[in-house]
């Protein structure tokens, strides 16, 4: 007789578990990401480092909306963190932005100060690397 508190007699502790697990991963592969950036930092700059930290930036964002939505398709995660990123990148035009990182370290990291529109690409390539990744990983799950 099974006991009633094992995994398989408790409803939806499957679905429970692999949430957790994805949440595991998702926050794991965004201290890599930000971990990836700081290197490239600190051991690349000019062209390079920018357009590498536009692609982290929206590989991070991709790692916190599969954190808060583990049970998203990597298609929709990807678009979203897309779609987050450029809504970041074009509030850019507007110069809010641009006031609150002059205030502020973490709106500067967050948000920006400037418009750079080959960001743009950037981003679409962070998000496809991300969700590359990410399909494939729930491929092998």
């Amino acid at each position: 007789m099974e006991k009633p508190t094992e995994p398989a007699s408790i409803p939806g502790a499957d679905r429970d578990s692999r949430r957790f697990m994805v949440r595991g991963v998702a926050a794991v592969a965004a201290v890599g990401t930000v971990a990836a950036g700081l290197a490239v930092r600190a051991v690349a700059d000019g062209a390079f480092a920018k357009y590498a930290g536009s692609a982290l930036y929206t590989v991070l964002l991709c790692t916190l909306v599969a954190f808060c939505a583990p049970r998203a398709r990597p298609l929709v995660v990807a678009a979203t963190a897309l779609g987050l990123s450029w809504a970041v990148e074009f509030a850019q035009l507007t110069g809010v932005p641009a006031e609150l990182s002059a205030h502020s370290t973490a709106a500067r990291l967050v948000l920006g100060s400037t418009f750079n529109a080959p960001d743009l690409f950037w981003y679409a390539v962070g998000a496809v690397a991300a969700w590359s990744v990410h399909a494939g990983a729930r491929r092998r799950a």
